[in-house]
């Protein structure tokens, strides 16, 4: 059971959440936590179309001097450093727009779920909650309203009666510094003073009987209230449970500062840049544009005779090496005089013609063979 709240000032007994209706604010609590949840998924679904949008620039930076840097004269391991600074930002502009994916597709509508099922509706009574947790304050305050009220009469009652008790009062002081007023007037006087007093503290009695009525009722009517309270506490508490969760979620998206992928970005970048090797770069620019070139010598060349291109009718010949034609009735005329060497070589004498009968042409060597006797012209002893 509740104690007894102690004298507050009179601007907290109009505000108190005792007082009547001051309840209010907790019951439009139900309300605005079902904004805030409209209000937290389109603050980040802001946020993650910045992230989108800088991931696209940070492409757009990388694309860019990329394209620059392949042009520009640096070059070994000082050319690979520059280039991973394009290599990483690739990989963080993959992981901003993964972000951004995730704040909507995952924490946007983690909360939109999560509201439709925690903020049921009642029919033309706006939220169920918010009417259930209305209707039990309103309930439990009813009585102590009712006797408070009353209370409130009776005070304004009594004093209303100590005003005329205290202006009967002051009637009778001046009565009786009146030598000339007769004696009956004063009585008079005094016997409505006595009669305000009267009334003054009859008023009085039931004012302390009302105050003691609202005195004893107050203990049940703060644990009624309590309870109630107690139960939108509840509700709230598990609303700020949830939230901060998603918060939470939310911050392991956006902290890249702890993110594995992150660290693994930047350390290899500084990997690479750790890596420079001046003394390699300057070998590798000796080997390919200085002094540590492969070089050939001033030494004397043979001189090499020109390779004369075959005719095309040489050419086509050739093309056909290896196919022997058989030419039926071939009329050959010596060029000049020849003694035949070999056994199967003709003699004869410039301008002298003989016709051989089954001739064999051999393109190979461009020798003339007479099947029946294996006579064999050679080809600049004859024309076909």
């Amino acid at each position: 059971m509740a104690s007894l709240p102690q004298e507050p000032t009179q601007d907290a007994t109009k505000t108190s959440f005792w007082m009547p209706g001051n309840y209010v604010p907790t019951v439009r609590r139900t309300q605005q936590s079902y904004g805030a949840c409209n209000d937290i998924v389109a603050c980040f679904a802001e946020r993650a179309r910045v992230e989108k949008a800088y991931a696209q620039q940070l492409s757009q930076w990388s694309n860019r001097w990329k394209a620059i840097v392949d042009t520009r004269p640096l070059y070994g391991s000082l050319m690979t450093a520059w280039q991973s600074f394009f290599t990483s930002t690739e990989r963080l502009a993959a992981l901003h727009s993964s972000i951004s994916q995730s704040l909507v597709a995952e924490e946007g509508v983690r909360v939109k779920t999560w509201q439709r099922e925690s903020f049921p509706k009642k029919l033309f009574c706006g939220f169920r909650e918010s009417y259930d947790t209305n209707a039990s304050f309103s309930r439990a305050q009813k009585p102590w309203n009712q006797k408070l009220s009353k209370l409130e009469k009776a005070r304004a009652v009594y004093h209303k009666c100590c005003q005329k008790e205290q202006n009967a009062m002051d009637k009778e002081k001046q009565a009786n510094e009146q030598e000339n007023l007769s004696p009956e007037k004063k009585q008079k006087v005094t016997e409505a003073r006595e009669v305000a007093t009267d009334a003054k503290e009859k008023a009085r009695e039931r004012y302390e009987k009302h105050l003691e009525d609202v005195t004893s009722y107050t203990p049940r009517y703060m644990e009624e209230m309590e309870v109630v309270f107690e139960q939108s506490q509840e509700e709230e508490r598990k609303r700020i449970s949830f939230l901060k969760q998603a918060f939470l979620s939310i911050h392991r998206h956006l902290d890249v500062t702890n993110n594995e992928s992150v660290k693994e970005v930047y350390n290899e970048l500084h990997q690479t840049l750790m890596a420079i090797n001046e003394q390699e770069d300057l070998k590798w620019w000796k080997n390919n544009h200085g002094p540590g070139m492969l070089t050939n010598w001033p030494k004397i060349q043979e001189w090499v005779p020109p390779v004369k291109k075959l005719k095309r009718k040489k050419r086509e010949q050739k093309g056909k090496e290896g196919r022997p034609v058989m030419i039926g009735g071939v009329k050959v005329r010596a060029l000049y005089d020849y003694t035949g060497e070999e056994g199967d070589e003709l003699s004869f004498k410039a301008g002298d013609t003989e016709k051989y009968k089954d001739v064999q042409v051999v393109l190979d060597d461009m020798s003339v063979y007479r099947r029946n006797t294996s006579v064999k012209l050679a080809p600049h002893q004859m024309q076909i």
